[in-house]
């Protein structure tokens, strides 16, 4: 069996129509998108085609979507752009102790730059305070930021209860979302959502590293964060990546043109692995909301009395690629900032295992899997003193 692969979350393998069209747009269509000329013409069009492709995936206009060489990229330029312009406005943010390190990074960032910064707390499940957020609200708030997928433990935030909230106020809030765990794994309708700035990556739905976009709601002023010769967008100066463009616009087309069916698939294989692995290894924890209220790839475990790092590698010798629930801080062997928020201790944090799964992933590879780890955990636990 070649490797199994379940970390998406982190990065997914591109798909082959994928790697077809970035292939031939390196090899025949390398040219740079310029009017007056044919080639550039035809760069220039298929450019346009796949802001097209991806605005039409989240019900928006091409008009207000921006490339970006990633998610955090986006995030940066959401963020930056928003408050470095509109600071006159107020100074006060809003987000959550649960959210992607791009957006609490940034909120540490202008926190020590003179801005007030509001950290919502969230329940056991992921779920971030909404009465906290309402009470937190000042005649300065700006802007609220979140993560809509949790990139821990897959909770989807309430994005149009938060919406109501925010229009509650007595002046435009805006919000902005990081979508990159949850673009293409549930339906987004920014109009219907009252999303105003919203980032997504491709290398999430297998498309190519490297390239993501901000989605950016007409009226909604940016800075510039980046300086250089404007050539096709004014908040994204000098070249583009047309090849990955392109690639990005397939993945696109690939997930959308049969979306409810991929988020079936991807959820009754999760549903199958969170099952599966329950009634064959005895004490597990599942960390986050089961059912729809989390994003259909994501199944995060904490395993009783073993280091998630320890399953990681020995899973790994099996040729199985799993991550450890904790990654965001397992480098620094620290215990994950989103686990010990929704109330987990030291060990839970560490011996959690973080399943995120994919349209191509099979049954029979959950099989293999389970059966794999539910000997790695027996081994790891007979030497654990923890169990003794």
């Amino acid at each position: 069996m070649e490797r199994i692969y379940f970390n998406n979350c982190l990065t997914s393998k591109p798909a082959p129509e994928v790697v077809e069209i970035i292939t031939e747009y390196m090899k025949n269509k390398y040219y740079f998108p310029e009017n007056f000329i044919t080639m550039g013409t035809e760069a220039s069009n298929n450019l346009e085609k796949a802001k097209r492709i991806i605005a039409d995936s989240i019900a928006a206009s091409k008009k207000e979507i921006h490339f970006t060489s990633g998610g955090t990229a986006a995030n940066n330029l959401a963020i930056k752009g928003y408050l470095t312009e509109n600071s006159n406005k107020g100074t006060h943010i809003i987000c959550s102790v649960i959210d992607y390190p791009d957006i609490l990074t940034n909120a540490a960032f202008f926190e020590n730059s003179g801005f007030d910064v509001t950290y919502l707390n969230a329940d056991n499940e992921g779920f971030i305070d909404l009465k906290q957020l309402k009470d937190s609200i000042r005649e300065d708030t700006i802007l609220f930021m979140t993560t809509m997928g949790n990139h821990t433990v897959g909770a989807i935030q309430p994005i149009k209860e938060i919406r109501d909230i925010l229009d509650s106020a007595n002046q435009k809030i805006v919000m902005h979302v990081d979508a990159c765990e949850a673009y293409a794994r549930i339906p987004i309708d920014v109009n219907e959502l009252g999303i105003d700035l919203m980032s997504i990556s491709a290398h999430k739905i297998h498309g190519p590293q490297g390239i993501g976009a901000l989605y950016q709601r007409k009226g909604i002023i940016l800075g510039q964060i980046q300086h250089g010769v404007d050539r096709m967008d004014n908040l994204q100066t000098g070249g583009m990546n047309i090849a990955s463009i392109a690639g990005f616009a397939k993945a696109v087309e690939l997930a959308f043109n049969n979306l409810d069916v991929n988020i079936a698939k991807i959820r009754k294989l999760s549903d199958y692995l969170l099952n599966k692995i329950e009634s064959t290894i005895p004490n597990t924890l599942l960390n986050g909301p089961r059912g729809v209220k989390r994003v259909s790839h994501n199944i995060n475990i904490s395993f009783d009395y073993i280091e998630g790092e320890a399953i990681m590698m020995m899973m790994d010798m099996f040729g199985i690629s799993i991550s450890t629930g904790s990654a965001c801080a397992s480098q620094g062997l620290k215990p994950n900032y989103v686990m010990m928020a929704l109330g987990r201790n030291h060990e839970q944090s560490h011996s959690s295992m973080k399943f995120t799964l994919s349209r191509y992933n099979t049954f029979r590879e959950i099989d293999y899997t389970v059966e794999k780890l539910a000997e790695v955990v027996k081994e790891l636990r007979s030497r654990s003193p923890l169990c003794n």
